[in-house]
Formats: C-alpha cells, sequence, structure tokens
C-alpha cells in the first residue's frame, strides 16, 4: 500500500493516474476528496491534513511506502509555509518510522537551502536534511520548475497573454530547466517499482532538457496560445509591496503572493542536466513540445 498526500497537486495528479491505471493500492491523504476528480473511487482515502499530526496514524495503516508530495507556496490560514513544508514533513516522517513504513520519498527543490531569500525553499531545506537523516529507506527527489499546462502557473501565464503586454516580476534573468509533471511522475513510478538496493539514502534532482529563463519560459507559454507579446520588465520590490497589499485585501483568492514573485527570482539548476531522470529510464520532453502536443 503507498500512501501519497498531495495527491490533487500538478505532480500528485499525474502519478495517481499511472499508479492507479498500474494497480497499485494507493491510499490518499487528502482534506476534500471531491478534489481528486475521478480517480477518488480508484483509491483509498484517508481524511486529514498536513497540520494535523494526528490523521497520519490511520493513514499510514498498512503502509509500506510513502510518496510525500504535498506542499504549499503560501501561507495557509491554519498554518504558515514553515509548518506545511517543514514541520509537517517531520512529524510525516516520525510517524512513518513509528509505522514501519519501508520507503519514504520526498519532494524538496533544487533551490532548497538553509540560506534561501524564500522561505519556502528554507523549509523544503530543513524537511530535506531531517529525511537524509532517517533510519528508513529515503528518496529526495529536488526537482527544478514542475509544469502541466493546466497548472495554476501555466493557467496565470496564459491569462496574462490576452493583455498587450505581459508583466514580469523583476529581471526575468533567473534560469530554470522546466520539467513536465508527466516525466516527474514516471520517475517517481519507476523508483517506485525498483528494489533501489544502492544507497538507502538518495537524493535525486530531477530538470529538464532545457536551459530557459523566467523570462523565456513567459514567452514559451504566449507562442503555444498563439499570443506573442512583448515583456514589461517591473521592479521586484515594487510587485511585492503589491501583492502583499492584494493579499491582505484577498487572502486566499489572490492571484499570487509576495512570497510568490520572490520565487520566480531563483534560479533552479541541476548541474547534472538530465542524468537524474534518465537514471531512473526516463527522458524529459521539452516545454515547447508539451505544450505543442496539449495544444492540438
Amino acid at each position: 500500500m503507498i500512501l501519497l498526500t498531495g495527491a490533487t497537486g500538478t505532480v500528485g495528479r499525474a502519478l495517481l493516474r499511472r499508479l492507479t491505471a498500474a494497480g497499485e493500492q494507493v491510499r490518499c491523504l487528502v482534506r476534500d476528496p471531491r478534489r481528486l476528480g475521478a480517480e477518488r473511487v480508484r483509491v483509498q482515502i484517508a481524511l486529514g491534513d498536513l497540520a494535523d499530526p494526528a490523521s497520519f496514524r490511520h493513514a499510514l495503516r498498512g503502509v509500506d511506502r510513502v510518496v510525500h508530495l504535498a506542499a504549499s507556496i503560501r501561507d495557509q490560514r491554519h498554518a504558515p509555509i514553515e509548518e506545511l513544508n517543514g514541520v509537517a514533513t517531520l512529524r510525516l516522517l516520525r510517524a512513518a518510522e513509528s509505522a514501519g513504513v519501508d520507503r519514504f520519498i520526498f519532494f524538496s527543490a533544487i533551490g532548497a537551502s538553509l540560506h534561501a531569500p524564500a522561505r519556502f525553499f528554507r523549509a523544503k531545506a530543513l524537511a530535506e536534511q531531517a529525511v537524509l537523516e532517517s533510519s528508513l529507506d529515503v528518496l529526495v527527489f529536488a526537482p527544478s520548475l514542475v509544469y502541466a499546462a493546466d497548472d495554476p502557473f501555466m493557467r496565470m501565464l496564459t491569462r496574462m497573454s490576452h493583455l498587450p503586454v505581459i508583466p514580469v516580476a523583476g529581471s526575468g534573468r533567473a534560469v530554470y530547466q522546466p520539467i513536465w509533471a508527466d516525466d516527474v511522475a514516471a520517475c517517481v513510478e519507476s523508483a517506485l517499482g525498483s528494489d533501489m538496493a544502492t544507497p538507502a539514502r538518495q537524493r535525486v534532482e530531477l530538470a529538464g532538457p532545457e536551459l530557459l529563463s523566467y523570462a523565456q519560459i513567459i514567452r514559451v507559454v504566449a507562442d503555444a496560445a498563439g499570443r506573442p507579446r512583448p515583456l514589461i520588465r517591473l521592479p521586484l520590490g515594487l510587485v511585492r509591496r503589491a501583492l502583499d497589499s492584494l493579499e491582505w485585501v484577498a487572502r486566499d483568492s489572490a492571484f499570487a503572493t509576495a512570497e510568490e514573485a520572490s520565487l520566480m527570482a531563483i534560479p533552479m539548476v541541476s548541474g547534472k542536466g538530465t542524468a537524474g531522470a534518465e537514471s531512473l529510464g526516463v527522458e524529459p520532453l521539452p516545454i515547447e513540445r508539451v505544450l505543442g502536443q496539449q495544444a492540438a
């Protein structure tokens, strides 16, 4: 039995489709089962929340593998970024150790660092450190920018292509190696199915085949939508102040936050390129090909 957190997220949806198609027994830790869509009738459901460690005991009953994808890049009403990405991971890890889980797969990020300017990356770094020090057979995946044609980030960029010019927070020069969510899911599926007899603690970076700046990614998305537009660069400090005010007024419905804007100024590049994905039998597709397939 696999316990999957973050099943309704960008990678989670792609991974869940693969696991259920392969006949795997999956239990999803979710707050709202309706967000699982058609997959909810193919899985076991454990109602719970990362901020509620009491829900972990039931969720982990009979589980031999955990895939912990759930994360948040913004504060929630019930918990801040640090608790949702750092403390909750430690609590789930300890509960998995007590439950006798065999393998724990955790998703960090290439930009994770204790000294990163973004709170999200600092919280991920702390969680990653705890996972790699665990007594369990653990695997940390550290991806670059993960995308799907229908994820919130790509939808936002597509909507912005309707404007005469597309605003860019900061210089737009931060570089990424964007990797498709389906390719990431294929890597996880491969890892779950392998005996991984080599080291019990591994960290694998997942990156796509292209090195693109944030501005270049925006242009690729706008071109794929058939609406190429010029870009206008806005000072990051100004954007952060404006988004802080928007978040104060709109709360959870804000289309973006200052923290999210900061993330797009931090490079996420692997020195090993696509080697991590290829070691798991996956050859990541370039973003233009993925978006072209979705548009066809």
